[in-house]
């Protein structure tokens, strides 16, 4: 037996104590306005929140958009907004990479770290997500949920073969400290909280 196989061999034999799960019942943090706390925490990561009294104000919300408005190709998944390019029609999620805006529903949102959760259960491409340029969300303010114990327990496993949570625009930051927005996905990202 070589010293490799002896490490390994001596690693499987050990047994460590039973040792009890914490228990998740307990008073988790909870916000006096989750609403200002989302907004707050989007804000600090270069996102931008709007809260609009219905979904009806989207298109007048989002013409106040410069990136909307300087759109060339728009995607909406939202019924209030008509985009220019279809996603069933896109064969190649390739072909989605010269798409300006992309509009879609968020599930709900997480006041503790500023988050929208998503999936792709409407969205044939999930490429779209993270490939335009600029994103929007529109999120129900009574969708919105004070801490992830709570947003974790509304997530459904199995019903979407993707979910992601979002908080603002893609950023990265080199080991010089410099920081930039959009390196690896969207530029900008508008949160509609609605009602």
């Amino acid at each position: 037996m070589n010293s490799k196989d002896r490490i390994l061999s001596d690693l499987r034999a050990q047994r460590l104590p039973v040792a009890e799960l914490p228990s998740l019942v307990q008073a988790w943090t909870r916000y006096e306005d989750p609403s200002a706390q989302f907004t707050s925490l989007v804000e600090s990561v270069g996102g931008r929140v709007a809260r609009l009294a219905s979904r009806g104000d989207l298109p007048a919300a989002l013409a106040e958009v410069p990136a909307f408005v300087a759109a060339q190709q728009i995607v909406s998944g939202v019924a209030e907004i008509v985009g220019n390019v279809d996603l069933a029609r896109v064969d190649d999620p390739h072909a989605l990479e010269m798409v300006d805006f992309a509009v879609f529903p968020g599930e709900f949102a997480v006041a503790e770290n500023g988050a929208v959760w998503v999936t792709d259960e409407r969205v044939s491409h999930r490429a779209i997500y993270f490939i335009t340029q600029h994103l929007a969300l529109v999120v129900p303010v009574d969708q919105m949920v004070h801490n992830l114990h709570e947003a974790y327990a509304r997530i459904a496993l199995g019903t979407s073969s993707l979910g992601v949570f979002i908080s603002g625009p893609s950023k990265t930051a080199d080991i010089e400290q410099s920081l930039v927005i959009g390196a690896h996905g969207p530029r900008s990202l508008t949160v509609f909280l609605v009602g």
